[in-house]
């Protein structure tokens, strides 16, 4: 169903069967959650991301949490060379069958951001909208994240306005576990420019979820070498 990038197993990963690549507990989580419902997500692509990534030179992008694969889609509708990440064999499953009903090629990387051994410094765009990456004390998430930028490239962060500092109706969620744009943001230096780091109102395709959220963090960032 998907191609793989495999990485190195850690203590804290696991190489299954099929070559999925990290947190065993993550993926069932997520798995359960896209199993739940036949359709998690709109089908349609994030308004920020539409809006950011007009005017951008074509190149390959990674969209980091692809979901059931509406952005990675529309960005291989568009000409972008598309390397998709997503940790939910489900939603990847899906994610394909949109791809092929859509005609376009995708490269699908089944595994954590952390543990995926992506090439480095080889995006010319990193797509992250609204990640769930769980946080650790080495930034190993934010950390790939910039490292996965190519110089000239541009890291596009974008995340639910508040999230950070309130927690959800879900009293399993804590805003401490997750990787937010602004420690992103503590971590760029002088190789890096950044072009936005705003929060405005959410352009939010119809349905899905996640639609009552209603402003949207951005943080849009180019590596200057």
């Amino acid at each position: 169903m998907t191609d793989n990038i495999a990485g190195s197993s850690a203590s804290d990963t696991s190489l299954s069967a099929d070559g999925y690549v990290g947190d065993p507990e993550v993926r069932a989580e997520w798995d359960n959650r896209y199993a739940d419902r036949q359709q998690l997500w709109s089908g349609r692509p994030n308004g920020a991301l539409v809006a950011e990534v007009a005017g951008l030179p074509l190149g390959r992008v990674l969209d980091v949490g692809c979901g059931e694969g509406a952005d990675a889609v529309w960005l291989a509708r568009g000409g972008w060379e598309v390397t998709a990440l997503e940790v939910s064999g489900v939603a990847l499953e899906r994610a394909a069958g949109h791809a092929r009903d859509a005609g376009v090629t995708v490269h699908w990387v089944h595994a954590g951001l952390a543990e995926a051994a992506l090439p480095p410094a080889s995006f010319d765009l990193v797509s992250a909208q609204y990640p769930a990456l769980l946080r650790t004390p080495d930034a190993a998430a934010e950390r790939a994240l910039l490292a996965a930028v190519a110089p000239g490239g541009v890291l596009l962060l974008v995340h639910h306005a508040g999230m950070d500092t309130r927690h959800e109706h879900d009293a399993d969620f804590d805003p401490a576990d997750y990787v937010w744009p602004s420690m992103v943001a503590a971590l760029l230096d002088d190789d890096w420019k950044v072009e936005v780091d705003e929060q405005r109102p959410r352009v939010a395709p119809d349905g899905g979820a996640g639609a009552h959220h209603t402003d949207d963090v951005v943080l849009r960032a180019r590596r200057l070498r």
